[in-house]
């Protein structure tokens, strides 16, 4: 299989990035990240930059890869991400192009790779539970419903890969975010900080420079964990419902009933 790339390369977030032109030879049964990696060799022996590109696990789990593979956010294939992609899904003679995700929020580090770090940022403000569990209780201790259970591992899938916000037209981060928030406060370990966990996650998504959301479903259809849009409403919901709490407590005082 002959396939032409062209290629974002971009030295750093500072430097001016263009497209550029290889031909790239591979076998069907190739993922798309051995795809590169042969055209790296190659590079490499003629004494060329390789390709930069993220990559860890390649088993779909980690979250770390990810790029832009003809305008679509891991490439053509519905909940897949692109260490799973493989070379099959495409024709001898493609043409294909390969950018980052474009999003003011993820700088670019080099060529494919960009600094996903705003993530993590949004998660240390308030994605996590501060409680000593101690140990491991019985399965059946803490009794949740099903479908609670069942919700909150569907949230819980998201591998914080950024194809949600490479997708959305405005780069927002909205599914991302509610998927994080949703699958603690669906849980009874995540109760007592679900107001303050729902504030400081949005304000340090707003702080990030993430857009807003405004339902175009992108994000949905890029996921490669299949995150469902309702996790939006769900979070919008509980952040209303926070806000108000937050304010009922300031017009009355710390713990005031007034």
């Amino acid at each position: 299989m002959k396939l032409t790339l062209k290629v974002w390369r971009q030295k750093d977030a500072k430097s001016k990035g263009d497209f550029v032109t290889y031909a790239a030879e591979a076998n069907e049964e190739m993922s798309f990240l051995e795809m590169l990696d042969v055209v790296n060799e190659g590079l490499i022996q003629k004494g060329e930059e390789p390709i930069a590109f993220d990559h860890d696990c390649r088993e779909g789990i980690c979250g770390t890869c990810g790029f832009v593979i003809n305008g679509r956010a891991h490439g053509p294939r519905a909940k897949t991400t692109v260490c799973q992609l493989h070379m099959r899904s495409f024709q001898d003679g493609d043409t294909l192009t390969l950018e980052p995700w474009r999003a003011e929020a993820f700088p670019v580090v080099k060529d494919l790779v960009v600094d996903r770090g705003a993530f993590d940022r949004v998660i240390a403000a308030g994605g996590f539970v501060s409680v000593s569990t101690g140990g491991a209780p019985d399965g059946n201790a803490i009794l949740v419903p099903k479908e609670n259970a069942d919700l909150a591992m569907d949230a819980a899938a998201c591998i914080g890969c950024g194809a949600c916000v490479a997708a959305c037209p405005n780069a927002s981060a909205m599914l991302f975010v509610s998927a994080k928030v949703s699958h603690l406060a669906l849980l009874p370990q995540g109760q007592p900080e679900r107001p303050e966990r729902v504030r400081t996650m949005v304000a340090q998504m707003d702080a990030e420079g993430f857009g807003t959301c405004t339902n175009h479903g992108e994000c949905e259809a890029a996921c490669p964990k299949g995150i469902r849009m309702e996790f939006i409403a769900r979070m919008n919901s509980d952040f209303v419902k926070a806000s108000l709490t937050s304010g009922r407590r300031e017009a009355t005082g710390d713990g005031g009933t007034g």
